[in-house]
C-alpha cells in the first residue's frame, strides 16, 4: 500500500487533485483509516493513475475518462474509437493552427514591409454585374449559427432529391440567401436554394438584378472579408444594399481534395443612391 503522499508523488499528481478525483468517483483512495482519516492506495491503482494522466494529456474530459475507466473488463475495447476520435479532433486543431499560422506569418511580413495588416483586402475583387431573373426550389428557415453545416446537408438533399424526383433541370448551381439584417436568438432567416428551368410548386422567382459579386476561392471561413470590402465598395461607389445577400457554391465541398479548393461566388444586391 502506498500513502497518499507516496502515491501522490510517484504520479505527479497533487494530493488535492487526488481528493479531488476521489470526491468525483473517477479514483478513489483502495483504503482509508476511520481513526485519522489517512489514505492509501494500492500498488495496482498505479497503472489507473497513469491511464488517467496520459487520457487527459488526450484532452480527454474527466467524465469522458470516468466513463472508460466503468467499463472494466471491455476498457480497451472502449479505448480505440475515443482514441481514434481524438486524433480526428486533434488533427483538426493542427489544421486550424497551421492555418492561422500561415496568416500570422503572412502580416509579419506585410508589417515589415511597411504595409498593414489588412491590406489584402484591397486585393479582393469586386465586380457590378447585372444578374438575370430565375426561379429557385428552395426550402427557407431560421438556422442557429451552429446548425449551419447539417442544414446544407439535410435542405440541399431534400432539393437535390425534389429535383430527382420531379425531373427538373438546374441551370445554376445551389446556393444561400441570408434574409436577416442581423443575429438573433431565434437564428437567421435562411433560404437554401437550387436554381431551375421549370417553374412548379416549390418554385419562386428570384430578380437580383444589379449585384456586387465577388469570386473567392478557399474555405468558407474566409467569406467575412469579402462582405464588408464590397460594402466598402459599396459605399464609396454610391451603392446601397436592396435585397438578400447569397452565396453560391460553384464548387461541391465534398468533392475537392482541399476546402482551399473551394470555388464560392459572393453576391450582393444593390441599388445607386439617389443623387450621387
Amino acid at each position: 500500500m502506498l500513502s497518499i503522499g507516496e502515491f501522490s508523488n510517484i504520479c505527479k499528481v497533487s494530493t488535492k487533485t487526488l481528493r479531488y478525483y476521489a470526491e468525483i468517483g473517477l479514483l478513489s483512495p483502495s483504503e482509508v483509516n476511520p481513526e485519522n482519516g489517512y489514505r492509501y492506495y494500492a500498488i495496482e491503482q498505479l497503472e489507473t493513475m497513469l491511464l488517467i494522466n496520459r487520457l487527459k494529456a488526450y484532452s480527454f474530459s474527466l467524465e469522458e475518462i470516468k466513463t472508460i475507466l466503468k467499463s472494466g473488463d471491455l476498457k480497451d475495447d472502449a479505448l480505440y474509437p475515443a482514441l481514434l476520435r481524438k486524433k480526428k479532433e486533434m488533427e483538426k486543431q493542427v489544421h486550424n493552427y497551421q492555418k492561422v499560422l500561415a496568416e500570422l506569418e503572412s502580416d509579419i511580413a506585410a508589417l515589415k514591409q511597411g504595409n498593414s495588416i489588412m491590406s489584402y483586402m484591397k486585393d479582393i475583387d469586386v465586380q457590378l454585374v447585372d444578374v438575370p431573373t430565375m426561379f429557385l426550389l428552395s426550402v427557407r428557415k431560421m438556422v442557429q449559427a451552429e446548425d449551419f453545416p447539417a442544414e446544407y446537408a439535410g435542405c440541399f438533399g431534400k432539393l437535390f432529391k425534389k429535383i430527382a424526383v420531379d425531373k427538373l433541370t438546374m441551370t445554376a448551381p445551389p446556393m444561400v440567401l441570408f434574409h436577416s439584417a442581423e443575429y438573433t436568438p431565434a437564428g437567421l432567416d435562411t433560404e437554401f436554394a437550387i436554381p431551375v428551368q421549370e417553374y412548379v410548386t416549390g418554385t419562386r422567382d428570384f430578380c437580383p438584378g444589379l449585384c456586387l459579386k465577388t469570386v473567392v476561392r478557399g474555405p468558407y471561413t474566409e467569406l467575412s472579408p469579402v462582405y464588408a470590402r464590397q460594402r466598402e465598395w459599396a459605399e464609396k461607389e454610391g451603392y446601397r444594399c436592396s435585397n438578400a445577400l447569397y452565396e453560391v457554391y460553384v464548387t461541391d465541398p465534398t468533392q475537392v481534395a482541399s476546402e482551399m479548393d473551394n470555388i464560392t461566388e459572393v453576391y450582393c444586391p444593390v441599388k445607386k443612391i439617389s443623387g450621387l
